[in-house]
């Protein structure tokens, strides 16, 4: 067991070297990411039920207009995440849906 546990200390997670300050920072930008994942992509699903109910020539050019901005709001977010390492996994447990 004494081997495991040293075995454990090489391969440990390299941030819990971090101080509590940059850890408790880091989280909070990670939440912050994800709720913006989170709004944008509900934001996308309604702008594409909206296309999806548009009715004339008007509605459907505003309905394309609203999701195409959509779009690639969801897809600057989630470039976000991506660029701070955020994924599925660390993520919390009702994210499963998205």
């Amino acid at each position: 067991m004494l081997i495991g546990g040293c075995i454990m200390g090489w391969f440990g997670n390299k941030e819990s070297k971090l101080p509590a300050w940059q850890m408790r920072e880091k989280r909070e930008e990670e939440l912050t990411v994800y709720m913006d994942v989170r709004k944008a992509q509900s934001e996308w699903e309604q702008a594409r039920h909206v296309f999806e109910e548009a009715v004339g020539e008007d509605q459907i050019d505003y309905a394309i207009y609203m999701l195409e901005a959509a779009e690639r709001k969801y897809q600057m977010n989630l470039r976000a995440a991506k660029r701070i390492g955020l994924n599925r996994v660390q993520l919390p447990a009702h994210s499963a849906e998205v």
